[in-house]
C-alpha cells in the first residue's frame, strides 16, 4: 500500500521533471505578443540566429545583465553585431524583488526597442517571465489574468514562498501591479 501511495506520488513530480528538462533542452523559446516580443533560456549563437532569421527579431535583451569575458554573453554581443540587431543589458536577480523605479525604466527600454523583441535570462522562467507579464499588461495591454500566464510553471517558474528564491519574482508582481496602476 506504501508503495503504491508513493508511486502515486512519485509519477505527477517526475513528469514535471521532464517537462521542466525539456523547457531548457528547448532553450524555452516562445512568442509572447506575434511579431512583438519573444522570450526564451540563454541560446546558443546558433539558436539566435535561427530565431532572428524565422522571427524579424530586431533586439535582444538580456536580463542577466553586462558579463564581460563571459563565454555565453560575449558570443551573444558577437552574435547580435553581426546579425545587425540592438543588445540591451538589463540586470535582474530572480531572487531579488523588482523596485518600482527600475520596473518604469525597463517599461522605457520595452517601448522604446526596436521590435519584435527577445527577452531572456538564463532558464528564461523567472526574470523572463516578470518582464514579460509586465511587457503583455503595460505596453500590449493585455489583460492582468492572460499576462499573469507567462510567470507559471508553463515556462518553468516555480515561485513557492519560503522555498522558492524564485518567489521573488511573484512578490514583485504584486508590487508592480499596485505601483502601475496608481500611474494609470
Amino acid at each position: 500500500m506504501a508503495g503504491a501511495l508513493a508511486a502515486t506520488l512519485a509519477l505527477p513530480i517526475l513528469g514535471i521533471g521532464i517537462y521542466l528538462a525539456a523547457l531548457q533542452l528547448s532553450g524555452n523559446f516562445h512568442q509572447v505578443i506575434p511579431g512583438e516580443l519573444y522570450r526564451s533560456a540563454q541560446l546558443s549563437p546558433a539558436e539566435i540566429e535561427t530565431y532572428v532569421h524565422d522571427n524579424g527579431i530586431r533586439t535582444i535583451i538580456n536580463l542577466r545583465g553586462e558579463n564581460k569575458k563571459r563565454a555565453w554573453y560575449d558570443q551573444e554581443i558577437d552574435t547580435a553585431r553581426r546579425l545587425g540587431i540592438e543588445h540591451i543589458d538589463f540586470k535582474m536577480s530572480a531572487s531579488k524583488i523588482l523596485t518600482p523605479d527600475r520596473a518604469d525604466q525597463l517599461v522605457s527600454i520595452l517601448r522604446s526597442a526596436p521590435k519584435p523583441i527577445l527577452i531572456h535570462c538564463q532558464s528564461g522562467a523567472d526574470r523572463t517571465g516578470l518582464v514579460a507579464v509586465i511587457y503583455s499588461q503595460q505596453i500590449a495591454g493585455i489583460d492582468q489574468k492572460t499576462a499573469e500566464r507567462q510567470l507559471s510553471i508553463v515556462y518553468g517558474h516555480i515561485g513557492i514562498p519560503y522555498l522558492s528564491s524564485a518567489f521573488a519574482m511573484d512578490e514583485s508582481l504584486q508590487n508592480l501591479e499596485k505601483h502601475f496602476s496608481r500611474l494609470d
